[in-house]
């Protein structure tokens, strides 16, 4: 993701969540943080979809993934969380976690179908309307398939 793609960005962000990100979170990310890693999918000249995480350590938080609504039930999700978790392990991540709502159901059955695990709860997460948020973690597969276990 460059400081151009930033437009496209906020566009699918206002499509695809009730609390988008404004373009000024998405501008700190790319110059001032230096643990932000993101990404865009793109379609021509289109930002169709993007994902975005934090790698701290040897732990990697994706902060947003998103696909424009009219490319959605595509396996496009699927791509840049598969390219998410790549990336990690090139920076040293050996596990990922996120945040999901309790009502997501689609994005769940995504983040199951790609390792990921329910391990708690943050009650009233979301700042529109107070839901749960559902953490799961996944332990991310290194080179020759191995995943790293804690001992």
């Amino acid at each position: 993701m460059q400081l151009p793609d930033i437009p496209q960005i906020v566009a699918i962000e206002q499509e695809a969540f009730t609390s988008p990100w404004t373009s000024e979170a998405f501008v700190n990310e790319l110059t001032k943080n230096h643990f932000a890693r993101y990404m865009v999918m793109a379609y021509g000249e289109d930002v169709i979809g993007y994902g975005g995480m934090w790698t701290i350590m040897d732990e990697a938080h994706i902060t947003n993934i998103a696909v424009r609504a009219d490319y959605r039930g595509r396996g496009l999700g699927e791509r840049l969380l598969t390219e998410l978790q790549r990336t990690a392990v090139m920076f040293g991540a050996a596990r990922m976690t996120l945040e999901v709502r309790v009502s997501n159901e689609i994005a769940q059955r995504l983040y199951r179908k790609m390792g990921f695990e329910p391990s708690g709860i943050r009650p009233g997460y979301y700042s529109d309307n107070h839901e749960d948020a559902l953490i799961m973690w996944a332990e991310l597969e290194h080179e020759g398939g191995e995943t790293h276990d804690e001992e």
